[in-house]
C-alpha cells in the first residue's frame, strides 16, 4: 500500500511537470505562428509576451522598435500591439483610415475604472461623439462668467509665479504648485472656481489623481490587464479603484452642491451645463447624458487636463536649467516685448518666436506619451500587406517620430531651432503631432497650448531657474506610468525685476 501511494504521488508529480512542459511548448509554438502573421518585433515570452522588456527597460524597449521597420509588434500577454514607427504610416491609419483605426480597446484596468463611460477610453460611436462634442463646445464656447479661458490662465500664471518667488531661492520640489496651477484651470471650467495652493483637501485630490496615472501604466496596471480576476483579491492594484472611487466621490460632492444652487438662466460651469443638458435630453431615447457619464466625463477632463500639462512643464524646467543659454535668450526676448509687468497673451506668440519655439521643443523632448494613446481597429483591415484583425491594439511611436532625423535639425538634443526657419520665424514641422492626429486628436489641445505658452512665458519673464548647489540632473528616461514623468527634483528660483536684472 505504501509503495502504491509513492508510485501514485510520483506519477501525479510527473504528470504535472509534463503538463507544464507541454503547456509552455504549446504557448511557444503559438507565439511563433502568431508572430508570422504580425509585423516583426522583440521576441515574446510565453504567457506574458514582451512585458518583461517594457517593465525592465521601458524607454530602451520603445527606442528599439523602429529597428523593425515602419511597424513593430509587442505583446501584452497574448494580445499583439502594433506600433507605428513613422509619420507617414501614422497619418495613413489615423487620418485616411480614421473610422477603422479610431476605436479604443477594452483594457481591463480602464474598464474597472470607467465602466466604459466618459470620453478618453470610450468606444468609437454615438456616446463618444455626443460626449466629446458637448465637452468641446463647453470648453471653447461657454461663457464661464465674465472671464475667458485665456484670462483665467493669465490670472493663474500670475499666482504660480508669485508662489514660486515666495521660496526666495530656497530649494523646493515644484510638482505640487505646478499641478495645482494647471488643475485650477480645469477647476474653473468644471466647478466654476479655483483652489488655493495650501488647500489640503485639493492637494490630496491631486495626489491620488497623480498616483492613478502612475499606477495605470506601471507593472501593476499591466499585470492587472493580464489577469483581471485579481480585482477580487487584495494587492497593490486595489489602490487604483480606491483612488478612482475617491476622485469620483469628490466630483459627486460638487455635483450635489451644484444641484442645490443651479440657475438655469445663468449656468456657471461645465457641471451646470451638463445638468441642464441631462434635462434637455430626457425625451431622447438615445441620449447618453446622465449623471454617471457626467461624473466620468468630468474625471476625464481632470485626467487629461491636469497631469499632461503639469508634467510637460516639470520636464520643461529641467530642460531650461540644463540649457541656461536658452532660458536667458527666452527671458531677453520676453522682456524686450513685454517688459516685466505686462502679462503675455496668445496674441504675443508671433512677437516671441524663440520663446514659442522653446515651448514646442519642451513638448517634443518631454515626450510625455512615448507611444501615444492606444487605438483599436474597429474592423478587419490590411496594413502594409498584413491582415490586421478587428480589435487589434495600435499605438504611435512618438519617441521615434520626435527623433527622426528626416524631420528634425537636432533630433537628439534640446534645441528650439527645431521650430525656427532660416529667418528666425516660428514654424511647426509636420512631424510635431504631440496631440495626435485624426478624430481622436486630444480633446484639450487648444487649452493645453494656451496653458503651456502663458505659464512658461510668465515664469521666464519673472524667474530665473537653477539647480540647487550639489544637485544633479535626474535620469532623463524618467518614470513610465500612463505618462512619462520626470524623477522628483528640486529647483531654486531667483526673482527677476527691472531693478536687479542685468538684462
Amino acid at each position: 500500500m505504501f509503495v502504491m501511494e509513492c508510485v501514485l504521488k510520483n506519477l501525479d508529480m510527473n504528470s504535472v511537470v509534463l503538463g507544464l512542459i507541454f503547456l509552455v511548448l504549446f504557448e511557444t509554438l503559438r507565439f511563433h505562428f502568431s508572430r508570422c502573421k504580425t509585423p516583426p518585433g522583440p521576441r515574446p515570452f510565453p504567457f506574458v509576451g514582451t512585458i518583461p522588456y517594457s517593465v525592465k527597460y521601458p524607454m530602451g524597449c520603445i527606442r528599439s522598435f523602429h529597428q523593425y521597420g515602419e511597424m513593430a509588434t509587442m505583446f501584452l500577454g497574448r494580445q499583439p500591439i502594433i506600433t507605428l514607427n513613422t509619420l507617414q504610416i501614422t497619418k495613413e491609419t489615423f487620418v485616411q483610415e480614421a473610422s477603422t483605426f479610431s476605436g479604443r480597446p477594452h483594457l481591463p484596468v480602464m474598464e474597472w475604472m470607467t465602466n466604459g463611460l466618459g470620453i478618453i477610453m470610450a468606444q468609437y460611436g454615438d456616446s463618444w461623439r455626443q460626449q466629446r462634442r458637448f465637452a468641446l463646445h463647453t470648453i471653447r464656447n461657454f461663457g464661464l462668467g465674465k472671464k475667458s479661458v485665456e484670462e483665467r490662465v493669465l490670472e493663474e500664471g500670475r499666482y504660480l509665479a508669485a508662489e514660486m518667488i515666495k521660496a526666495k531661492e530656497t530649494a523646493f520640489d515644484p510638482q505640487h504648485v505646478i499641478q495645482n496651477a494647471v488643475s485650477n484651470i480645469i477647476c474653473s471650467i468644471v466647478f466654476g472656481g479655483r483652489c488655493e495652493y495650501d488647500n489640503k483637501r485639493f492637494e490630496y485630490f491631486l495626489k491620488i489623481l497623480n498616483e492613478n496615472f502612475v499606477l495605470m501604466g506601471s507593472a501593476v496596471g499591466q499585470i492587472f490587464s493580464l489577469i483581471p480576476f485579481i480585482k477580487h483579491f487584495p494587492g497593490p492594484h486595489q489602490k487604483i479603484i480606491r483612488n478612482t472611487n475617491e476622485l469620483q466621490g469628490f466630483i459627486r460632492g460638487e455635483v450635489e452642491e451644484h444641484k442645490q444652487t443651479l440657475d438655469p438662466e445663468n449656468p456657471r460651469d461645465f457641471i451646470d451645463a451638463y445638468l441642464l443638458e441631462i434635462k434637455n435630453q430626457k425625451s431622447h431615447e438615445d441620449s447618453t447624458f446622465h449623471e454617471e457619464n457626467m461624473v466620468r466625463t468630468a474625471a476625464d477632463l481632470f485626467l487629461a487636463g491636469t497631469d499632461t500639462t503639469a508634467t510637460t512643464i516639470r520636464w520643461g524646467l529641467i530642460f531650461l536649467m540644463e540649457n541656461s543659454e536658452v532660458q536667458e535668450r527666452c527671458h531677453e526676448e520676453i522682456v524686450q516685448v513685454l517688459g516685466y509687468d505686462r502679462l503675455p497673451s496668445m496674441d504675443d506668440r508671433d512677437k516671441l518666436p524663440y520663446t514659442y519655439a522653446t515651448v514646442h521643443e519642451i513638448q517634443r523632448c518631454a515626450n510625455i506619451l512615448p507611444l501615444g494613446v492606444v487605438h483599436e481597429t474597429t474592423q478587419l483591415t490590411k496594413l502594409r500587406g498584413y491582415d490586421i484583425p478587428k480589435g487589434t491594439m495600435i499605438m504611435t511611436n512618438l519617441t521615434r517620430i520626435f527623433t527622426d532625423e528626416k524631420h528634425w535639425k537636432s533630433p537628439d538634443t534640446f534645441n528650439p531651432e527645431n521650430f525656427l526657419d532660416e529667418n528666425g520665424h516660428f514654424y511647426k514641422p509636420e512631424a510635431f503631432i504631440a496631440f495626435s492626429v485624426g478624430p481622436r486628436v486630444c480633446l484639450g489641445e487648444t487649452l493645453a497650448k494656451t496653458e503651456l505658452f502663458i505659464f512658461i512665458t510668465s515664469l521666464l519673464q519673472r524667474i530665473q531657474f537653477s539647480w540647487p548647489p550639489n544637485s544633479q540632473c535626474p535620469d532623463m528616461d524618467g518614470i513610465i506610468g500612463a505618462l512619462r514623468y520626470p524623477h522628483p527634483y528640486k529647483i531654486t528660483c531667483s526673482h527677476r525685476d527691472a531693478k536687479t536684472d542685468p538684462h
